[in-house]
């Protein structure tokens, strides 16, 4: 069992994307050989929270030793989910760019009768049992700072402030991200 903690990719709805900052930051670590895995794509109920926190957990059965969790979007919300239901101790988490499943959100995404029917809300506002960081933009269209503020409190965690930096993702100019590596460092 390696005391390097193993840095788990948790993506939000959308999986993975290939110019994405957590597609890019696992394909660097894996070339310099340091322990990092992602939660695979679901097959089957893609928007189920509980199908998604299950893969989580899954994952997390699979590796030895300790884990620091790197989630984004809706991926935040599974780690959120996944805390309140699994008493599995980690290291940490870095939480970028939650996205507010409470709030509507713009075009293209799931509607929020779509959000409560498949399980997502509430969405849980107990403190997180492990040091987490939320990153948090000024103008992401997916979660408004104060509330993402408010959920990061809740939580327990450091909030972040990253700036404008929309939704943390390609269409906001995002492939490489190199602060999700210090943030990283900052839980190593």
């Amino acid at each position: 069992m390696s005391n390097t903690p193993t840095i788990l990719i948790v993506p939000g709805l959308r999986d993975h994307v290939p110019e994405h900052w957590q597609t890019l930051l696992e394909e660097k670590w894996r070339k310099a050989g340091r322990p990092i895995a992602s939660v695979p794509p679901l097959e089957h109920d893609k928007l189920s929270c509980s199908a998604r926190v299950a893969a989580l957990e899954d994952a997390l059965s699979r590796i030895d030793g300790p884990v620091i969790l790197v989630a984004h979007s809706a991926g935040c919300m599974i780690v959120a989910q996944w805390a309140q239901r699994h008493p599995r101790a980690i290291h940490g988490a870095v939480l970028a760019a939650p996205a507010d499943l409470e709030s509507p959100m713009p075009e293209g995404y799931p509607s929020p009768d779509t959000i409560a029917t498949n399980g997502w809300l509430p969405i849980p506002r107990q403190p997180l049992p492990f040091p987490s960081i939320v990153a948090a933009s000024t103008n992401d269209p997916l979660g408004a700072l104060e509330r993402i503020s408010a959920l990061a409190d809740a939580w327990g965690s450091r909030l972040v402030n990253v700036g404008a930096a929309g939704h943390l993702n390609p269409a906001a100019g995002y492939g490489e991200w190199p602060q999700a590596e210090v943030l990283i460092e900052a839980l190593l």
